[in-house]
């Protein structure tokens, strides 16, 4: 399993990145649009953690890791089979690939396809 993207979403956007680039001397860069405005690092191996503001009045903090998989269909029928609740249908995200959101266990998880 690897970690594609992991999303933070907080209210206090430029204290989450300043205290993860102290602690792990990441680079962030400018708001990304098409990642909710999130601002974005590289993480080892390739993936990206993005730091983003709540989108809308109810949406909660929370950190969810996207993990990449190579057939997004395949893996979201296999987390519905594994009693998952699909938050979010596969969507593309232009230039980065697409991405679903399923909820299990009591925790938010996602899934990412190049």
């Amino acid at each position: 399993m690897q970690i594609q993207y992991l999303e933070v979403v907080t209210k206090d956007v430029d204290a989450v990145c300043a205290a993860y680039e102290a602690a792990n001397g990441l680079k962030f860069g400018a708001p990304d649009a098409g990642l909710g405005h999130a601002r974005t690092a590289l993480l080892a191996g390739g993936g990206r953690v993005g730091v983003r503001a709540p989108l809308r009045t109810t949406e909660e903090p929370v950190v969810r890791p996207y993990w990449l998989v190579k057939d997004i269909e395949a893996a979201v029928a296999a987390v519905v089979q594994a009693g998952g609740f699909i938050a979010m249908e596969p969507t593309p995200i232009p230039g980065h690939g697409t991405f679903a959101i399923y909820l299990q266990g009591g925790n938010d998880h996602g899934l990412w396809q190049l």
